[in-house]
């Protein structure tokens, strides 16, 4: 009887495990199983809206919460996640997308005028931006739980539903407050129909968009700085007409600066958002226009910085880094009252020692040419950026790496010795280095991501460096910590002197190097600097870039140019 209970108990614990093992399995595998069908439905429903974005005439962007209260623009319900056109400003739940690209019209970049030669207002229904204020009434706008109130695309006039009807000017849209950088869509319709197309044709086209008409093209390089570009982008295209705004990483600017040739000769403003070697790369593209015989439509251009270092940026008083802090509406209104000055520019020769047979390789400098320790920095940076390019996100990480690479050399070392590696003519005449580390060449005011390196701490009376004189600043540094010591004042460079033409021969070993912060290992090889040609940059006098208001004057000063009204030294006064 007792064997018989034993066995019965046997079984029903048997059975209990095999119980407890199957929900145990089942409560894993369930929301495995769950998760990868989810996965793969939205891999799926990801190509689909890439599919559908890429054939619809509107700039759709998808988005998880909306940041404000928003409604759909075609069932006019109140939506969490959807997509939005960063053109025009219509917004859909995912229901209603594909009936919204069907039925509402985008901001058109070519279409023709009213019969007086003016643009009709272009209306967008509800979620106007907020503390809109009204046209007509001046109340304000867009404060109801309900789609309600319009906005013009072009000229972003807002107006009550009930007002609508007593708008002042009726259909005749002016553009607005940057009506003088906007491409009208009526200028290219006309352009599309010229059958000579000359720069002549162009500026009598111009003249219907007024006297001060000095049109604008944005460039930005998604990938630079903070990952703010794509932001930008929406921002900057609600504002212009989208034909205006490119993305680089889409379109190459020597594509994009194409544009200019059919607007008026001498009139274009660039806008480049991104760090110093984005505004290297569409520098390079402006001269391949003058290549191609395009001089008379290079355009000015603009800094806005997203890079990590920004020097250049820096030198044109737009600041060391962008995030966002003033709207891009005062962006726009900085590039009006910015004053046109000139830069050089300037060539890099890199001869390789014993490939006679091979071709030197060379490249443009805006900003500074090095060897030694920030270039072994820049190198390390850039090697593993390019291993891992999502953890370079943020200009903070940006830095904090510089430091840890800089906090190594210290201790290591890498380019002792410099001096006896290397040789230096400044114009010719042959310079004895003292024990060097590295060697910096610079043409502009700051280097080092903020640092003005020729006028050191300001304790000796060395004349401000200019962009313009054709003239090269060359120092040296005596390893990481010097660099250190220099950037927060505590020392200052080798000062080495000026030159118009700077000649390096690297004898012996590989060592790191780089030109605007791009870099490369180089072997023994000959370095020669020259001048190439000037470019037309835009410069904010009233910018400051440093913490003190007197220093911040003076770099003013010392960057403008002898075309910027500002005062300077005379090139005559240098050491």
């Amino acid at each position: 009887m007792s064997m018989e209970g034993d066995e019965g108990n046997r079984d029903q614990s048997s059975r209990e495990e095999w119980t407890l093992l199957f929900w145990t399995s089942l409560a894993v595998v369930v929301p495995v199983i769950i998760t990868l069908w989810c996965s793969v439905q939205r891999s799926k429903r990801k190509i689909h809206m890439k599919d559908f974005f890429r054939k619809s005439k509107h700039g759709w962007h998808c988005t998880d919460l909306f940041n404000k209260p928003t409604y759909c623009c075609v069932c006019q319900q109140h939506i969490l996640q959807g997509a939005f056109c960063d053109c025009c400003g219509v917004c859909a739940d995912e229901t209603c997308l594909r009936l919204a690209d069907r039925s509402l019209v985008c901001k058109e970049i070519m279409a023709p005028s009213q019969t007086d030669g003016t643009l009709e207002h272009r209306w967008v229904r509800g979620n106007v931006p907020l503390c809109s204020v009204c046209a007509v009434c001046k109340e304000q706008c867009g404060n109801q739980p309900k789609l309600c109130d319009f906005r013009c695309v072009w000229c972003q006039t807002m107006v009550h539903d009930d007002c609508k009807a007593s708008l002042s000017d009726g259909k005749r849209c002016e553009l607005g407050e940057f009506r003088s950088l906007i491409i009208p869509p009526h200028y290219l319709h006309h352009v599309n129909k010229l059958r000579r197309r000359h720069p002549d044709e162009y500026s009598k086209l111009a003249s219907a968009c007024g006297s001060s008409w000095t049109p604008v093209l944005v460039l930005a390089n998604t990938r630079s700085g903070n990952n703010m570009g794509e932001a930008l982008l929406g921002e900057f295209r609600t504002i212009l007409n989208p034909v205006q705004v490119f993305d680089l990483s889409e379109l190459p600017p020597s594509k994009a600066l194409q544009l200019c040739t059919l607007l008026p000769p001498g009139s274009v403003r660039v806008l480049v958002c991104g760090g110093d070697g984005t505004v290297g790369w569409v520098l390079d593209a402006i001269d391949t226009m003058k290549l191609k015989g395009q001089d008379q439509f290079i355009p000015r251009v603009m800094i806005l910085p997203l890079g990590t270092g920004n020097d250049l940026s820096n030198s044109l008083g737009w600041g060391s880094g962008y995030a966002g802090e003033i709207p891009v509406e005062q962006v726009l209104r900085n590039i009006l009252e910015a004053e046109v000055v000139k830069m050089d520019r300037w060539k890099v020769q890199v001869a390789s020692k014993g490939l006679y047979f091979r071709k030197p390789k060379v490249l443009s400098m805006n900003n500074y040419f090095s060897v030694g320790p920030d270039a072994l920095m820049a190198l390390n940076f850039h090697t593993h950026r390019e291993k891992t390019p999502s953890f370079f996100s943020s200009r903070i990480i940006n830095k904090a790496v510089y430091f840890m690479y800089g906090t190594k050399d210290c201790l290591v070392q890498e380019c002792k010795d410099l001096d006896k590696r290397i040789e230096l003519e400044l114009d010719g005449e042959r310079v004895a280095l003292p024990s060097l580390e590295g060697i910096i060449v610079c043409n502009i005011g700051y280097w080092g991501g903020g640092c003005r390196l020729w006028e050191g701490m300001g304790d000796e009376p060395y004349p401000p460096t200019r962009l313009d004189d054709g003239l090269l600043e060359v120092v040296g540094v005596f390893g990481s910590f010097h660099c250190a010591q220099i950037q927060v004042k505590m020392a200052n460079p080798v000062r080495l002197g000026q030159a118009h033409t700077v000649r390096l021969v690297l004898k012996t070993s590989r060592m790191p190097m780089q030109v605007d912060g791009e870099p490369w290992a180089q072997g023994p090889c000959t370095i020669t600097i020259t001048h190439k040609t000037q470019a037309f940059m835009l410069y904010h006098s009233a910018e400051q870039t440093d913490d003190d208001d007197e220093s911040s004057t003076s770099e003013a000063e010392s960057s403008a140019p002898h075309d910027s009204p500002k005062p300077a030294g005379p090139a005559s006064a240098r050491a």
